[in-house]
């Protein structure tokens, strides 16, 4: 695994015609040249954003296949193959690898609160039956699963493919343990708070609001890189405000629904989401008033971003 991979990658939402019948492949092709358009480096499809649960094998292997071809090694196409039942998570990771996915996104064992013994040969045969590069998934608020510094390391030093670790446990000072616990080999990549996880030492961002933002938050993880904390906190200041409007209406699965009718507000309608996640349209009222407020955040970052770019080429 010559190739490392770092900056900015956008976890994206999955299009699907009315009512989620289908994946809307028309819209997914104006969504991703969007965002290849605003400098993301790369991509994660079927993440939680992408609403995986909802997807049948079918509408998986012809999602990835199309995404890959569309993409054609221009940016990086990370996909996500976790399952509760390992020969699924082998099957699926072993199907992205044929089809030319660049690495995948993997959480481990959900439901079931394994142990660690059971996580640790869960990616031994992931790793067993593919060669691509891993990056591990802890998000305890979704899978009940929270993979301690221990783990990870034991994971890192065990498996030369697993080098990335989407951390999103919330535990900012989980970055720095688990560089420690993997002797400084695992890049972790931060799941929230960009700026606090850099200054810890993360080393890539796995990105949200990327799927209505994507040239600010490319922007301010690419100024995180270089240390202008100034910068990155004039757009993640703003970025908190989508949380704050969002989690007030629908605390945990509101991003799916918002993400899609904000990428709607900027020009690439990509559908609704699929049950049994709340639709956009049957929150009505609310959910227009609430993208009401948050379009303007939208145009705020616009103006930061350029405002901080024409400064960065009047000092050059």
């Amino acid at each position: 695994m010559s190739k490392s991979f770092s900056g900015s990658h956008t976890v994206t939402v999955t299009p699907f015609t009315e009512g989620g019948r289908a994946i809307d492949y028309a819209a997914w092709e104006k969504f991703l040249d969007w965002q290849m358009a605003c400098g993301v480096p790369g991509i994660i499809v079927l993440g939680t954003t992408g609403e995986f649960l909802t997807m049948t094998d079918e509408e998986r292997e012809q999602f990835v296949a199309h995404t890959v071809k569309y993409i054609n090694g221009r940016i990086t196409v990370w996909v996500g193959t976790m399952n509760a039942y390992t020969p699924n998570a082998v099957r699926y990771s072993k199907q992205a690898e044929d089809l030319g996915a660049d690495g995948l996104m993997i959480i481990p064992p959900y439901y079931y609160t394994p142990t660690d013994d059971e996580i640790f040969n869960y990616y031994m045969a992931i790793c067993d039956a593919c060669d691509l590069p891993i990056m591990l998934y802890n998000n305890p608020f979704t899978s009940n699963v929270d993979m301690s510094a221990k783990l990870v390391g034991r994971l890192t030093k065990s498996f030369d493919q697993i080098r990335y670790i989407k951390e999103a446990s919330q535990r900012i000072e989980r970055i720095h343990d688990i560089i420690v616990e993997s002797d400084g080999l695992m890049n972790v990549w931060a799941g929230q708070r960009v700026l606090e996880s850099y200054k810890m030492g993360a080393k890539g961002y796995v990105n949200p609001y990327g799927n209505y933002i994507p040239r600010a938050s490319v922007k301010f993880v690419e100024w995180a890189e270089q240390g202008r904390w100034d910068d990155v906190q004039a757009v993640q200041s703003v970025i908190s405000k989508f949380d704050t409007i969002i989690t007030q209406g629908h605390p945990l699965y509101g991003h799916q629904c918002y993400s899609k009718a904000l990428a709607a507000a900027a020009g690439y309608p990509v559908g609704d989401v699929r049950a049994p996640i709340t639709t956009f349209e049957s929150l009505g009222k609310e959910g227009r008033e609430r993208v009401a407020r948050m379009v303007p955040l939208m145009e705020e970052l616009e103006q930061i971003v350029d405002t901080i770019e024409d400064r960065s080429v009047a000092a050059e």
